[in-house]
């Protein structure tokens, strides 16, 4: 079941940079299934704590954090990684993808400095703030959406679309944070 939604929608149609022409199918689900839950309540409230709680890092922080998550990708303890995905938002991210029957093979949300929040799955990197997907969706302003080439992603071991949207705060209308879906380009051939 589908949250309340907290601000006016479709985001799709506002700004949107694509850098790939993506099946008509893809960009459908988007619009339909993918845009109405992006806002939820849950993911606005994470992102702005998590917001609070790295306002104080500097970069040589935050690469050392990504440093420390990408030597527990694979390591029998993880206590970094165990952290996002265990957060009650990452529950809300699995549930997405199991409804999503095999079209979503990922979802990750970010802070405002682009470091991950909650995710559905293992990410190749904790600091997503230097990629196209934080950049071209976070710093673009609300309603932004950015739609990536598609690719083989290193993470899920699947050839994917990303779609990354700007989080806006329907408090303020500022942008929070960012979200990434990736989306298995199989399911829409």
């Amino acid at each position: 079941m589908l949250r309340p939604l907290l601000m006016a929608l479709p985001i799709f149609a506002a700004a949107m940079v694509q850098a790939a022409d993506l099946p008509p199918a893809m960009t459908g689900y988007i619009d339909s299934d993918v845009i109405p839950w992006v806002n939820d309540a849950q993911i606005v409230s994470a992102i702005n704590a998590q917001n609070v709680q790295s306002s104080g890092l500097s970069q040589d922080d935050i690469i050392a954090q990504d440093n420390a998550w990408r030597a527990q990708v694979g390591a029998a303890e993880s206590p970094m990684i165990d952290h996002v995905l265990s957060a009650p938002l990452s529950a809300f991210l699995n549930e997405q993808v199991t409804a999503s029957q095999g079209r979503i093979t990922e979802v990750f949300v970010m802070d405002n400095r682009g470091l991950n929040i909650a995710s559905s799955a293992v990410t190749s990197d904790y600091w997503q703030g230097d990629e196209a997907k934080f950049q071209k969706s976070f710093e673009m302003g609300p309603g932004s959406v950015f739609v990536d080439d598609i690719e083989l992603d290193e993470s899920t071991q699947t050839y994917q679309g990303q779609v990354s949207i700007a989080i806006t705060d329907p408090a303020n209308g500022q942008v929070i944070g960012a979200i990434t879906v990736g989306l298995d380009a199989g399911a829409f051939f």
